[in-house]
Order: structure tokens, then sequence, then C-alpha cells
């Protein structure tokens, strides 16, 4: 089960830079995590979750594999793309593909590198973006609905039910709102084949100076204000200094990030903010062997979850050993859950929780 995020933005904010640094910390860790850069623009990386190393101790297991995300640096839009302008057509195709985009935004001050509308705005610039992607959304919506009104009108049930998802779709476009703000309640799974760009959930990226990594800026501020009143996220980080740590040995980093001020890097805050966007909870199957972290959609239940590992798993399914976490760790493992009775056995419509170490039990 693979899911990425589209990393978008105008030319010359820093996007190619922070994915850049993504994909160098990625091969760094390539000696302890799978990894793989599938295309010039497409790497994957591994998704920090501190609970891995702790499962490992206690499970003592030779192996630890985290999951992963994929990250597609897509080619810079300018104003017109709706209309092919730029590399318009390339970019609005390899958005529709994407689970999630990451918009970054520039909000930081730097004669020497040109901003393509000759002043640093981000709030403007989300919204030369945004357009572009509403635009080409309505355009999409206009010809489909081209060849659904006639058979609507004839009684077709199916063009029917069509119309009735596109119409509120196609309004909120004409009246300069994404599609996502239209949706109606029940039919996210039928707008998400539609393919529309303004249904995907968006963070924006606030690419700061060196300086404001650690407290962000004032353009930064007003990036986090339109996110809010949006319903999204926005995440600060100094493509500058990513693109520095992703250099360093992993045993500096820490050290360099503590001068800084800063916690963890903000391609660590990126990548977990990119996995809450797209709703993905993590489960761990654990022993001698390896800990391994699976990804699933908050809300899977059991069978579907042990499908993640192999099909068999979900169509032989029986029951799903479960121990949660934080039990897990208390009670030093396996056999400390059970004698605490804290494994339950799960059924197929138990909804697997974030944080759970599962055994399946299955028969093909």
């Amino acid at each position: 089960m693979g899911f990425n995020c589209g990393i978008v933005g105008l030319p010359n904010v820093g996007k190619s830079t922070l994915f850049n640094a993504l994909t160098q910390t990625a091969a760094a860790q390539a000696a302890n995590y799978p990894f793989c850069t599938i295309e010039p623009n497409v790497g994957r990386v591994a998704v920090p979750d501190p609970r891995l190393d702790v499962l490992a101790r206690i499970g003592k297991s030779a192996k630890v594999i985290p999951t992963s995300l994929e990250f597609v640096d897509i080619a810079g839009l300018v104003r017109g793309a709706s209309k092919g302008e730029g590399l318009g057509n390339q970019f609005l195709a390899n958005i529709r593909e994407v689970d999630a985009i990451i918009h970054v935004l520039r909000c930081f001050e730097d004669g020497d590198i040109t901003h393509v509308e000759g002043s640093v705005d981000p709030v403007r610039d989300a919204e030369t973006v945004e357009t572009e992607l509403m635009l080409a959304d309505l355009d999409s919506l206009e010809k489909r609905a081209q060849g659904l009104i006639k058979r609507a009108r004839g009684g077709d049930k199916e063009a029917v039910a069509q119309m009735a998802l596109i119409e509120p779709l196609k309004a909120a476009l004409e009246a300069g709102r994404p599609a996502r703000t239209a949706v109606p309640k029940g039919e996210e799974e039928a707008a998400k084949r539609l393919q529309l760009m303004t249904t995907k959930p968006v963070l924006y990226v606030c690419n700061v100076e060196e300086g404001s990594a650690a407290t962000g800026n004032a353009h930064s501020a007003r990036v986090q204000a339109m996110a809010a009143a949006a319903g999204a996220k926005a995440v600060i980080v100094s493509a500058a200094i990513e693109a520095e740590i992703s250099q360093m040995p992993e045993g500096d980093r820490a050290e360099f990030l503590s001068s800084l001020g800063l916690e963890d890097s903000g391609l660590d805050r990126i990548i977990r903010a990119g996995y809450e966007l797209l709703g993905l909870v993590t489960y761990f199957t654990v022993g001698p062997k390896e800990t391994r972290a699976w990804t699933i959609t908050r809300g899977m239940k059991a069978p579907g979850a042990a499908g993640v590992i192999h099909g068999d798993f979900e169509r032989g399914f029986i029951a799903a050993e479960t121990i949660a976490y934080d039990d897990y760790v208390a009670l030093n493992g396996e056999a400390g859950a059970k004698d605490a009775g804290k494994m339950r056995v799960e059924g197929k419509e138990y909804v697997v929780k974030d944080g759970d170490v599962l055994l399946f039990r299955f028969n093909v």
C-alpha cells in the first residue's frame, strides 16, 4: 500500500532543495532502512517513529524496518499553468497522481534569489497555485458534465448520481472555493475518483531563513493564519538547514539541531505531518527476525490490515492477537502482556488502532 505526497510551489521557493534534502537523508539511512529513488523526482523516505526501537529492544529483533512515504518533486508551477503556461500540463498530470499536496512557500527575503512575482508574499503565492488548480478542476468537471447532462435528462440513474456529485463541486469552484469545501457527506470516495486536485489535502511548508527556523517570521505567521482559517496545517522549516543536516553524520545531527533551538529536523516534521494529512496510522509486528512498522488508513479493520502484509493473510483471516503499544512496553513484551490479560484476540470487525502490536492468525 503506497502513499505519496506531491511537493509543489512556484519556482525558486526551495521545494527542490527540500526534496533533495529528504532523499539525501534517506540515502544516508540506507544501511538501516529500505530506501529507493523510484525516478529522479520520486523518493521513498522512512517515517520517523521512536516506538520502533523500543519494541525491537524488547523483542530482541535482529532488524528494524520502518514504514515509509513517497515524496514526488513536481515541476514548478507558474501563473497560467491551467492554460498550459510553463510546464503546466506536466505539472497538472503529475499532481493528479498524488494522494496529498505539500505546498512549499517562500517565507524569506534574499535579493540574490529572484522571485517570479517580483516580491515575497507567501499568501499571494498560495492563492496563485490554488487558483490554477481550481481553474484546471473546473475545466475537468465542465467536460465531464457535457457528457452526463443528456444521459441524466434521459433518466440514466448513474448519470443522475454523477451530476448530483459534480454540481456542488462545480458551484464551489465557480465561486472561487476549492472542491474539498463542497464534497457531499458520504461521497468522499466517489469524489476521489474524479481525480480533482483541489479535493486533495494540503500541508503548507513555510521555508524561512536559518535564523527563523525555530520561531518563524512575519511571513510564516501569515501563512499559519491562512492555513488555520482553511482548516489546514502549516510547518516551518529552513531548507538551507535541512540541506546541511542531510550531509551530516547521524550522530552529529541532534547536537546541531539543539544549537539552533530545534528539537527535531524540519524534514521529520514534514514527514509526520504528511502521514497525518493522509489519515494514516501505524501498527507493528515484532519478532526475533524483525520489528516492522506497517501503514494503514485510519479506521481500517483487522483483515484489511493483515492484507497489507500479504493478500493471503486477508483472504484466510481468522483473528488478530492484539497488544496495545503501551501495554507491550509496560509489561516487557508478549509473554508479560499475556500473563497480565492484556493480549486480546480480535475478529474481523476490529478497527486497528495506532500503535497496536499484532500477530495474525490465518488459514488459506
